[in-house]
């Protein structure tokens, strides 16, 4: 079972990195593999070539293994642990999207997939960065939460994004990532 979603995982990973959504050793992956565990990919991985080595399974309650694991791994399984429907969690920083939110405080879509998907879309202010990894995996969850999303845009940080199936967690962040290069576009 576990073989499967590693491919799945690598596959959407090696897309993602082509899209520039992930960075060299920057963003995660995961999924849930059973209610208390999921499987993450480690700190050290680059994207565009994932192999098994590269994620560790962990529990939800911290152990030796998550000092190997992305520094994502909170939030993640903060995720999990509140959004019942998450099966597969990404953040992605890609640049239109990341850029965009910087000096708005809201995306509403102005082409046909994005409008169609997510018409108006709150953009999430940490307000400062100093502390934000001690905040994230509880405002994450909870913001996901209050706007019933899937999605996550976090001004200057970038995307989580969660979904049942792993081509719709890459679709979600995709529409997001075009609508905002688009309305950047149409401003020019």
């Amino acid at each position: 079972m576990t073989d499967n979603i590693i491919d799945k995982l690598r596959f959407v990973s090696l897309s993602m990195f082509r899209k520039n959504f992930f960075g060299i050793f920057h963003g995660s992956i995961s999924a849930r593999i059973e209610l208390e565990r999921f499987i993450i990919n480690k700190r050290e991985a680059i994207f565009d070539n994932l192999d098994e080595e590269d994620f560790i399974l962990l529990n939800h309650n911290r152990d030796y293994r998550w000092k190997e694991a992305s520094l994502d791994s909170e939030i993640h399984s903060s995720i999990y642990q509140n959004i019942p429907d998450a099966k597969f969690i990404a953040y992605a920083m890609p640049p239109f999207a990341t850029a965009y939110s910087l000096d708005n405080d809201y995306l509403a879509p102005r082409d046909y997939f994005g409008k169609k998907m997510y018409p108006n879309v709150k953009i999430y202010d940490p307000k400062k960065f100093d502390d934000w990894y001690e905040r994230a995996d509880v405002e994450i969850p909870r913001a996901m939460s209050k706007s019933d999303s899937e999605i996550l845009l976090i001004k200057g940080y970038g995307i989580y994004a969660h979904a049942r199936e792993i081509n719709d967690l890459a679709k979600k962040i995709a529409i997001i990532e075009n609508s905002c290069r688009i309305l950047m576009y149409s401003k020019i």
